[in-house]
């Protein structure tokens, strides 16, 4: 497991990787060619991987990202250190914070 902030990314056995994902619709690649993970709203600092792979966005209002990675990659952050993984499936989870009356991901 690892995390980076308020980004956990979690190792996914490639037989637990759901079947939809094969044809889910990937998310695309911002301006610098990198797939973002998450987004900071406050500073505009990005957690983002760079190299090759896929980024697929499971339904739901707070839909986990699930990442794959063919050959390995880094994340990449302004604020925090990069962190190497090793090829494989990941899911991405963004923290969560309790606000009486309703749940909303961390801002940034």
């Amino acid at each position: 497991m690892y995390r980076q902030g308020d980004v956990l990314i979690v190792p996914v056995a490639q037989d637990a990787v759901p079947p939809h994902v094969a044809r889910a619709p990937r998310e695309a690649r911002d301006g610098r060619g990198r797939l973002v993970l998450a987004l900071g709203e406050v500073t505009g600092h990005a957690h983002a991987v760079v190299g090759p792979g896929d980024l697929v966005r499971e339904p739901g209002a707070f839909g986990p990202l699930l990442l794959h990675l063919p050959q390995g990659g880094r994340v990449v952050h302004e604020e925090h250190a990069a962190i190497a993984l090793p090829k494989g499936w990941y899911r991405v989870i963004r923290q969560r914070e309790y606000v009486p009356g309703s749940v909303r991901i961390v801002a940034d």
